[in-house]
């Protein structure tokens, strides 16, 4: 079992006992992600005022509704193109709002500048691995290789801000969106090089 099978089998067991139930409240999928988007920026406020612990939970909870909304989505059979790119934008302007709010609670701190740095950092690798694999399926090819996606981040900052060692979260980040950034243009590589484009 490779690490994407991991991956959906664990979003599976998370998501089974729900989404029967939302089918039959009528929520839509498209609502659950814009649910997730104000959660976030509720989050990101929270983050930007100090309130780090509660900030993590919502973090968490919105990482949920992450889920919720494309398992719903395949569970109803209301999987469309319009939602799928509403999930990618939202998850994109989930992720900055985050970490937006970690710059704003940081900035005025004395001794900021490489947790500033980090925090770039780690904004610009996420964009980075969402980009590889947007741009991948825009050309006809697959590509959900990596260790760090989406869900992998949203835990690892989760974590950083319950147990309040956010600076170590942002080191972890850092490093391994970059190495699934290489992971991600290698795999690429071998693809095309087995297709001969």
């Amino acid at each position: 079992m490779n690490l994407i099978d991991i991956r959906r089998n664990l979003a599976y067991r998370i998501t089974n006992p729900v989404v029967g139930i939302l089918s039959k409240s009528g929520i839509t999928p498209n609502a659950l992600t814009l649910i997730n988007l104000a959660l976030n920026i509720v989050a990101a406020y929270v983050i930007a005022t100090g309130h780090l612990l509660i900030g993590g939970v919502l973090v968490l909870v919105s990482g949920l509704f992450d889920l919720l909304d494309g398992a719903l989505a395949r569970f109803t059979k209301k999987t469309t193109k319009f939602g799928a790119i509403l999930d990618s934008t939202v998850d994109r302007i989930s992720e900055a709002a985050i970490l937006c709010g970690l710059l704003i609670w940081y900035a005025p701190q004395e001794e900021a500048s490489l947790k500033i740095v980090l925090i770039f950092a780690v904004l610009i690798g996420s964009f980075l691995v969402s980009y590889i694999r947007a741009r991948a399926e825009g050309l006809g090819w697959q590509c959900q290789v990596g260790l760090f996606t989406r869900a992998e981040r949203v835990i690892v900052l989760a974590i950083g801000l319950l147990i309040n060692q956010i600076f170590i979260a942002l080191c972890v980040l850092a490093v391994f969106v970059f190495i699934t950034v290489v992971q991600r243009l290698v795999y690429l590589w071998k693809q095309g090089k087995i297709k001969g484009e």
